[in-house]
């Protein structure tokens, strides 16, 4: 534990500020997508893997970096990540052309894997259980000031000058914050030799069949998004990568040094946790990954203004977020995070009665809506999470979480753009010219967002009534003996 309320408050601050640089980071650059597009010379559905390429790469490596911080140390990994997440900024910001972008990308999202691997363990290691869900309460206000400033900030910078200085601006800060991390964070000295040791029976064939697996599941996003034409190819590489990534897991659970804990994994409680979380964040990436080329390319609305617009999602989250972590820790957890979904599943269906112009007391209410649902989801469920572990394993458990939140982002920005895309054949770049056809296509994602958030919602609700006949159990057996 801390020794005093400064030390936490500090731990707090450099977890915090890492979280709002990554977060700045991906807002900012979804809100770029369409001026990227446009520098670049590359077609609307091929920007859209600026943001997918770090997601995937973020998603292959959590779990490792979780288990690694787990056997060596969880403040060396986490800061190692603030030094990777800084040279991938640096190089994405002075790319000259998109396969150098995609390089600073991939490195930028190293860092933010072992980042986000180690922060929620962090706070297991440092935080009791009546004060976890206040610290990661916390650590998400950061998260979602990073997601305000980074439509707003981003979209200040676009208006006025390069796109480029949406990395530049991650440089001065990160090394202010890396500064902080390695004065607060204690980093044990570790032989070569010991590292070594401790990572060579690691179960790299089974990381090595995951990263395989990832990848050829979403390459098939691109073939999707090329039109009917490849739809084959597309189910083909969609079927063989998932059967890969599902043999992953089987392959690591049998294996004598498995990266994931079977203990984890057998947690049914723990899973329920992570699968809501993956749903909750797939359903949310479709709206971050939309709207930009809706109020943007669709509608003509500045880069700034839509930014404005977008981050209204955040301000709600910033304001909701405090409220949601106090209430979890002294109300049912469950019950909030049914609150929370039902909340978000109404938002999507707001999204899918769009106007086709700009129209701002018809968009406004959803991107609303759909901050508050996350934000009153988020705290409540993380909690859950990782109270159902022991803390040997809160690194583990911690880097899972983090990657069932990257990969739902991941699969809902993928499944996005490809169902929107896959509805517009020969359409290279969103126009207005695009017509009804993208106003079609854009609702029609969002009514299967609202399905799946219905498919979250019940899968939440279910836990939370199975929580209510606990105590009743227990009270029948003391009855009964």
């Amino acid at each position: 534990m801390a020794d005093s309320r400064g030390e936490n408050l500090s731990i707090i601050g450099v977890l915090g500020m890492f979280s709002f640089l990554t977060s700045l980071s991906g807002s900012s650059t979804n809100l770029a997508i369409p001026k990227i597009a446009i520098s670049m010379n590359i077609s609307s559905s091929a920007a859209t893997w600026i943001v997918q390429i770090g997601l995937i790469t973020t998603a292959i490596l959590l779990v490792m970096f979780g288990h690694i911080g787990d056997i060596l140390s969880k403040n060396a990994v986490f800061l190692a990540g603030g030094i990777a997440f800084l040279i991938g900024s640096t190089i994405t910001g002075f790319a000259p052309d998109f396969i150098t972008i995609l390089i600073g990308r991939v490195i930028q999202a190293i860092g933010a894997a072992m980042i986000m691997a180690n922060s929620m363990g962090i706070v297991t290691q440092y935080f009791p259980d009546n004060k976890r869900a206040e610290a990661l309460a916390m650590i998400s206000m950061f998260i979602s000031v990073g997601s305000i400033s980074g439509p707003g900030i981003g979209g200040f910078i676009i208006s006025v000058s390069s796109w480029r200085w949406i990395y530049w601006i991650n440089i001065p800060l990160g090394i202010l914050v890396l500064w902080l991390g390695f004065k607060f964070l204690p980093i044990p000295k570790e032989s070569w030799a010991h590292i070594k040791e401790v990572t060579k029976g690691a179960n790299w064939t089974g990381q090595n069949l995951f990263t395989i697996g990832i990848i050829l599941f979403f390459l098939s996003g691109s073939f999707f998004q090329s039109g009917r034409d490849h739809l084959l190819m597309g189910l083909a590489f969609f079927i063989v990568g998932g059967a890969i990534t599902v043999y992953s897991f089987i392959q690591d659970d049998k294996s004598n040094l498995p990266w994931i804990a079977p203990e984890v994994l057998r947690n049914k409680g723990f899973m329920t946790s992570i699968f809501a979380l993956s749903l909750v964040m797939l359903v949310n990436a479709i709206s971050n990954i939309l709207l930009p080329f809706y109020l943007q390319s669709y509608n003509g609305m500045s880069p700034f203004a839509s930014g404005l617009v977008i981050m209204l999602q955040s301000v709600m989250m910033l304001i909701t977020t405090p409220f949601a972590g106090v209430l979890a820790d002294k109300i049912n957890r469950e019950l909030m995070t049914v609150i929370g979904l039902a909340i978000l599943m109404f938002s999507q269906v707001g999204y899918a009665f769009f106007p086709d112009h700009l129209d701002m007391m018809k968009i406004i209410p959803p991107i609303v809506l759909n901050g508050m649902g996350i934000a009153i989801f988020l705290s409540p469920n993380n909690a859950l999470t990782m109270g159902m572990v022991d803390k040997k394993l809160s690194g583990i458990a911690g880097s899972f979480n983090s990657f069932a939140r990257t990969l739902g982002m991941t699969i809902g920005i993928s499944f996005a753009s490809s169902a929107l895309f896959f509805q517009l054949p020969g359409v290279t770049r969103i126009t207005p010219a695009v017509g009804d056809k993208f106003v079609q296509a854009f609702y029609n994602v969002f009514w299967i967002a609202t399905a799946i958030s219905g498919l979250a919602l019940a899968v939440v609700l279910i836990r939370y009534l199975k929580s209510r006949k606990e105590p009743v159990k227990k009270d029948s057996a003391k009855e009964s003996a």
